[in-house]
């Protein structure tokens, strides 16, 4: 284990043999890391943190930070849960969840650049990245291989779907739906996030049903319930469509209406 003599280590912290640690970095009590992971310089990693395997802390970030909630007891051991090949980069911060059994959870193969936040009772799933500067209040849920550009603030339990992008400096307020860009003050869906669908190898019929069913939801004239329970009466849509449907079926906030 390669940890520099002027990081602090609890004593009750365990960390895989192969994880390095930084000049003056700071692990707390009941941390977990797992194989592979390197803290840089600078870093903390507060109490009730478990870090998967081959994760990448940089400088100055801060992980598992209690939450900037004024009804919060400091006693409370509440956690961070955090599964693999994750990035954080510079002074990026993560904050655990606000009771025990709601954590702060993030998935695997995210990246996180300087300066975010990811506020207590976060859910992220897998493949997404957070841009410099963004906001994630507390209690939001980001799904798979989003993309939230720089200086994005999400209000609190909104939802973000599955490869939903949101254009820099836009204020989110309502639940972002999968496949689909997002952009403004406040924020409203402006088409379908192409980028991402070609990259995620989605086929181009599979493309066609999403654009087909989004073109029904937002621009045939009718309520998002009577859209949806048109959509629902068709036959041979694919996975992804179903997704759309629930998703604006499941929806607390309410989806963002179309530009």
């Amino acid at each position: 284990m390669k940890i520099h003599p002027t990081a602090i280590v609890d004593s009750k912290a365990e960390l895989h043999e192969s994880v390095e640690v930084g000049a003056y970095t700071i692990i707390e009590k009941d941390v977990v890391i797992g194989e592979g992971t390197v803290i840089e310089t600078g870093a903390r990693i507060f109490a009730g943190t478990k870090l998967g395997k081959f994760n990448k802390v940089h400088h100055g970030a801060v992980i598992g930070v209690g939450p900037q909630d004024l009804g919060f007891d400091p006693s409370t051991p509440s956690k961070t849960i955090i599964g693999d090949n994750n990035t954080f980069k510079e002074y990026s911060n993560i904050h655990k969840g606000t009771k025990v059994d709601s954590p702060t959870i993030i998935g695997n193969r995210n990246y996180v650049m300087g300066n975010a936040h990811v506020g207590h009772d976060c859910i992220l799933g897998d493949d997404n990245i957070l841009t410099h500067g963004l906001v994630l209040a507390g209690h939001v849920t980001v799904g798979n291989k989003a993309f939230i550009s720089g200086l994005v603030a999400v209000h609190q339990f909104c939802f973000v779907g599955d490869y939903a992008m949101i254009a820099g400096c836009s204020k989110v307020v309502q639940d972002v739906p999968p496949f689909a860009t997002a952009d403004g003050n406040p924020c409203t869906i402006i088409g379908l996030n192409t980028v991402g669908l070609k990259r995620g190898g989605f086929s181009p019929e599979t493309r066609t049903a999403i654009k087909n069913a989004y073109k029904t939801i937002y621009h045939s004239g009718m309520n998002y319930r009577t859209a949806l329970d048109q959509l629902e009466k068709e036959s041979g849509h694919p996975p992804e469509v179903l997704q759309i449907i629930k998703f604006f079926r499941n929806s607390d906030r309410g989806v963002m209406n179309h530009r």
